[in-house]
C-alpha cells in the first residue's frame, strides 16, 4: 500500500490546489425514515410572512422543529451504549446519568473532526452499486476494499464504508428494511476498525451494523465493540452518491457535532474535502 500522507499535508495541499466540497449527510425532513428507537423529525412553522407586518412593510417567518439525537445524519457519543451497566472505560452509566444528561462521555465532550478519511466502497467491491438487503460485511470484505483502493484507515482517521443503501432513503420502509435486513458490518469487522484506531466510522444506513431480515434493532454487538469496547464513534445515515462519483479513496474530512451538554448523539453534516 501507499504510504498516506499526513492530514495536514493533504489539508495544505487541497486548499492550495482547490477543493472540491462533497456533503455527505441527508437531508431532514418530515416523513424521513427514523429507528424505531428514537423520536423522529418534525418541522413546521411557528411563525409566516405576513402573520405580522411591521410598519415598513417588512416580515418574517420562523420554524420551530424536534428531533432525537439519533435522528438523520448523526454521531454516536461514548454515552450512546452500555454494556452490563459499564460505558466505555468503566465508568458506571446509572451514575453517569444521574440527573438526567451525562456527566461523562457526553456529545458535548466530542471535539470537532479534522482529519483524514478513508473510503472503503465495499459495494463496488461486490461489482454492484448497492448491496443487498442483510448483507453482513466482514472484516475480509474491508481487508480486501482496502487493498483494492491501495489505503487504509489508521490511528486517529475516519473510516466511511459504502454500501449503496442511502438510495432507499426517501423509501422509508425500504430503508430501514425491518423484514428485509439491512447490510452492515458485523462484530469481526468492528473488531478490524477498531485494531486499526480509528476515531470513528460512518456508513449509509440506519443502524451502521448488519440487520438480518426480521430482527430489527433489537441486538446491536457492533454498538458494543465500536463504542464500549473500543472507545469508537460511529456516524449512520449519510449520504455518498456524490462521493462514489468523485472515485477518491482519501481525503480531508470535517465534522462538528452539537454542543449538547451530556447528550448522547447529535445531529451533522460531514463534509468531504477532496483537491482539485
Amino acid at each position: 500500500m501507499t504510504e498516506p500522507a499526513s492530514t495536514s499535508d493533504q489539508l495544505l495541499a487541497a486548499l492550495s490546489a482547490g477543493v472540491e466540497v462533497v456533503d455527505l449527510a441527508q437531508p431532514l425532513h418530515n416523513g424521513m425514515p427514523c429507528s424505531p428507537n428514537h423520536p423522529g423529525f418534525r418541522m413546521a412553522l411557528a411563525r409566516r410572512h405576513g402573520d405580522v407586518v411591521r410598519d415598513d412593510g417588512g416580515s418574517s417567518a420562523s420554524e420551530t422543529f424536534t428531533t432525537g439525537g439519533h435522528v438523520g445524519t448523526h454521531i454516536d457519543a461514548l454515552s450512546h451504549v452500555s454494556h452490563d451497566g459499564l460505558l466505555h472505560g468503566g465508568w458506571d452509566s446509572a451514575e453517569a446519568q444521574r440527573g438526567g444528561t451525562f456527566s461523562v462521555h457526553g456529545i458535548d465532550t466530542v471535539a470537532p473532526m479534522v482529519c483524514r478519511a478513508t473510503f472503503l466502497d465495499i459495494a463496488d467491491l461486490h461489482g454492484t452499486d448497492c448491496l443487498p438487503a442483510g448483507h453482513g460485511i466482514t472484516a475480509r470484505e474491508l481487508d480486501d476494499a482496502a487493498q483494492r483502493a491501495g489505503v487504509e484507515p489508521t490511528a486517529g482517521d475516519v473510516c466511511l464504508i459504502n454500501t449503496g443503501w442511502s438510495r432507499f432513503w426517501c423509501a422509508p420502509q425500504a430503508y430501514l428494511g425491518f423484514s428485509t435486513g439491512v447490510p452492515g458490518i458485523t462484530p469481526d469487522a468492528a473488531t478490524w476498525l477498531v485494531d486499526r484506531r480509528v476515531r470513528a466510522a460512518g456508513t449509509d444506513t440506519t443502524a451502521f451494523e448488519q440487520i438480518v431480515p426480521g430482527r430489527g434493532h433489537t441486538i446491536m454487538p457492533v454498538h458494543r465493540i465500536m463504542l464500549v469496547d473500543g472507545g469508537v464513534h460511529i456516524v449512520e445515515n449519510m449520504r455518498f452518491d456524490g462521493l462514489v462519483r468523485t472515485g477518491a479513496v482519501q481525503f480531508v474530512f470535517v465534522l462538528a457535532p452539537l454542543r449538547i451538554v451530556g447528550g448522547t448523539g447529535s445531529p451533522v453534516r460531514p463534509l468531504a474535502l477532496i483537491g482539485r
